[in-house]
C-alpha cells in the first residue's frame, strides 16, 4: 500500500474514533428533542458516563461493570432535566446549562474525593480494543435501530406525536409528559454511551475537560442531520473527519490552536448554511401543561 492509501486509511480510521462519542450523543438527542425536549444537557451527561464507569471500574475491576455504571449515570441525570422539564415545566436550556455545570463540577469534586488526586483519575481497567471495535460497530447498529423505532413503530409514532403536537396526542389518548420523561431518559443512556467510550475504550481514566465540549458539538449533529439518526449519524461523522484531519495536519506548519478549533468551525459553518432551511419538531422545546 502506498504512503498515501495508508494515510487515508488511517484518516478514515481515526475518523470513526473521534466521531463514535459524537454519534452517541447525537442519537441520544435526536430521540430526546423528537419528544420535544431539547437537550443542552448532553455534555454534561457525557460527563457522567465517563466519570460513572470510571468510578465502577476502579472500584470492581470490571470495565463492563463500568460501562453499565456509566450508562446508569447518564440515565440518571437526563432523568433529572426529564422530571425539570416535564413536572415542572421549567426552561429546558435552563435546565440543560445548570446540569451541565453540575456535572463537570461533580465529577471534578469527585476527583479529589474518590481518588484523592485533582485533575485526573489513575488508570482503570478499559474495554481494550476489542470493547473499541465493539463500541463503534454498537453506534451504527444503535442509529439504525432508533430510525427503525422512531419511523416503523406505534412507540415511535408515539414519540414523534409529543414532540409536534402534543395536545393532540393527549386527546389521541397519549400521555405526552411520560413519554417525553422516558424519551429523555433513554436518550440519556444512549448519549452516555459517548462518555464510556471516551473513559473505557479511547481512553483508560477519566480526566476533567475531557468531553471538550462534545456534547455540543453532537446538538450541532442533530440539527445538521434534520432530528433523524441516520442524518445525525452522517453529521457526526462529518464532524469527526474535522476531528481526526487535525492530527493529521499537524505536522503541516498550521498553528495549533486552529487545528484545535477545526472541528468546531466545520459545526458552525455547517449550522450557518442550515440556517433557516430545516425546521425542528414544532414542539421542541416547548413546556406542556395539561389544562
Amino acid at each position: 500500500m502506498s504512503a498515501l492509501g495508508a494515510g487515508l486509511v488511517a484518516l478514515l480510521a481515526l475518523t470513526l474514533v473521534k466521531a463514535t462519542p459524537l454519534i452517541y450523543a447525537a442519537l441520544g438527542g435526536v430521540l430526546s428533542e423528537r419528544s420535544g425536549v431539547v437537550n443542552i444537557g448532553l455534555e454534561g451527561i457525557l460527563v457522567a458516563g465517563a466519570f460513572g464507569s470510571v468510578v465502577a471500574s476502579a472500584a470492581t475491576g470490571n470495565p463492563l461493570v463500568g460501562a453499565f455504571a456509566g450508562v446508569v449515570a447518564g440515565a440518571l441525570l437526563a432523568a433529572v432535566l426529564a422530571f425539570a422539564a416535564t413536572r415542572l415545566g421549567v426552561d429546558q436550556i435552563v435546565a440543560g446549562t445548570g446540569l451541565n455545570i453540575v456535572a463537570l463540577g461533580g465529577a471534578a469534586y469527585g476527583l479529589v474525593l474518590i481518588f484523592g488526586q485533582p485533575g485526573a483519575s489513575p488508570e482503570v481497567p478499559s474495554l481494550g480494543r476489542a470493547g473499541e471495535a465493539v463500541l463503534i460497530a454498537l453506534a451504527f447498529g444503535l442509529a439504525a435501530a432508533l430510525w427503525f423505532a422512531l419511523f416503523r413503530t406505534p412507540w415511535g409514532l408515539r414519540v414523534r406525536s409529543c414532540g409536534e403536537n402534543p395536545r393532540a396526542a393527549e386527546i389521541a389518548g397519549i400521555d405526552a409528559l411520560q413519554t417525553r420523561f422516558w424519551a429523555v431518559v433513554i436518550g440519556g443512556a444512549i448519549a452516555a454511551l459517548g462518555g464510556v467510550y471516551l473513559s473505557l475504550a479511547e481512553l483508560d481514566l477519566y480526566s476533567d475537560g475531557m468531553t471538550a465540549g462534545r456534547g455540543y458539538i453532537a446538538l450541532a449533529a442533530v440539527i445538521f442531520g434534520r432530528w433523524n439518526p441516520w442524518g445525525a449519524l452522517g453529521a457526526a461523522l462529518f464532524f469527526g473527519f474535522f476531528a481526526a484531519l487535525q492530527y493529521s495536519l499537524q505536522r503541516s506548519g498550521i498553528p495549533s490552536e486552529l487545528m484545535q478549533a477545526l472541528p468546531y468551525l466545520a459545526a458552525l459553518v455547517a449550522l450557518a448554511g442550515f440556517a433557516g432551511r430545516v425546521r425542528a419538531p414544532a414542539a421542541n422545546g416547548v413546556p406542556f401543561e395539561r389544562s
